[in-house]
């Protein structure tokens, strides 16, 4: 491939768009629109690869493939993202996969940029910025979460305002397909956080993974605590998986949430029983909630992210969410 400012006369490498669906009928012709609508110089296909939903994705898949040739079906029956994405890049016909999720949505000239900085940088996978967008009140406090340190913990590709690097891993990703190959694909037995452990591979092979704040994705967040529990639960149990496959990928943003998690149980229990066997001592261990509780009010009602009113009293709660919850699932770990 050659760089953007050597590609005239020269044609755009084909692309192949892999989505993995599943229960997506309130975003997925949102995020094809956002495909389609790339304005990409090269050829371009999309492949959806549709796992056995209970909503109407499927029959939404279908409608938009019979509308437009671009856009091929396949079926995953595993219902597991991994899985979907290996079947849509066997499938591909193109040396560049763009991977993009159901309730994910490009933003303009995505994937050209993309593409001129796979040239530029060398690297096997470029992706950017997940720029969460709520809106309800609830999921404008998910997507600010998402997007503060007090959050997610500051991942690069979650802040507007990080500069282009090489990275341990991106959001979603725009791949060499021979590369992704080399590695053997995504690991089916990683049911989350199988793009970090993939970026993992490709950096041991000497591939270069490359982050840029010019690709942003707009990032559909859960819309009911539910759902955001059971994500980060599933997230903190994946991640624990991780390292216990890496060891040496532990760091202390992934050992925030547990730690916290052991912290304010513990330090409830033993103020519980210092009330209980009028110790003054063991009564200080309210301590550790009261202090927890009173960084994210504080922490949720300074963050500098523009949000609603509802969604700012929303926050601490969301943010209680993600660290209990994902703490929770690292502690229990993945039953081997």
């Amino acid at each position: 491939m050659k760089s953007a400012g050597d590609r005239v006369g020269t044609a755009w490498p084909g692309v192949s768009v892999v989505m993995p669906v599943l229960n997506e009928e309130r975003h997925l012709e949102a995020a094809i629109r956002r495909v389609l609508d790339q304005d990409y110089p090269g050829e371009l296909e999309v492949i959806i690869a549709v796992g056995p939903s209970s909503d109407r994705t499927p029959e939404i898949a279908a409608a938009l493939s019979a509308a437009d040739s671009r856009i091929r079906l396949v079926d995953n029956p595993a219902a597991r993202t991994p899985a979907a994405l290996n079947l849509g890049i066997a499938a591909a016909q193109y040396e560049i996969i763009v991977r993009v999720d159901g309730h994910g949505e490009l933003t303009d000239g995505y994937i050209k940029r993309a593409v001129e900085l796979l040239d530029e940088t060398g690297a096997a996978n470029v992706g950017g910025v997940m720029d969460a967008q709520g809106t309800t009140p609830f999921e404008e406090a998910v997507a600010v979460a998402y997007k503060t340190r007090l959050g997610l913990g500051g991942g690069a590709f979650h802040l507007a305002d990080s500069p282009a690097a090489e990275a341990e891993t991106v959001f979603l990703g725009v791949f060499r397909k021979d590369a992704l190959i080399a590695v053997g694909g995504f690991d089916e037995s990683m049911h989350r956080a199988q793009d970090w452990e993939l970026n993992y591979r490709l950096r041991t092979r000497g591939h270069k993974i490359w982050f840029s704040p010019d690709l942003r994705v707009t990032y559909r967040p859960r819309s009911t605590l539910r759902a955001l529990v059971k994500q980060m639960y599933e997230t903190g149990t994946w991640r624990r998986e991780v390292i216990r496959r890496h060891p040496e990928t532990a760091n202390v943003r992934y050992l925030a949430p547990p730690l916290t998690l052991l912290g304010v149980l513990g330090g409830s229990v033993a103020g519980l029983f210092g009330v209980i066997l009028d110790s003054r001592l063991l009564r200080l261990g309210f301590l550790a909630p009261a202090g927890y509780l009173a960084l994210i009010i504080g922490g949720s009602f300074v963050a500098a992210q523009p949000m609603s009113a509802s969604a700012r009293w929303r926050l601490p709660l969301v943010l209680a969410a993600t660290h209990l919850a994902w703490g929770a699932g690292f502690l229990r770990g993945r039953a081997q």
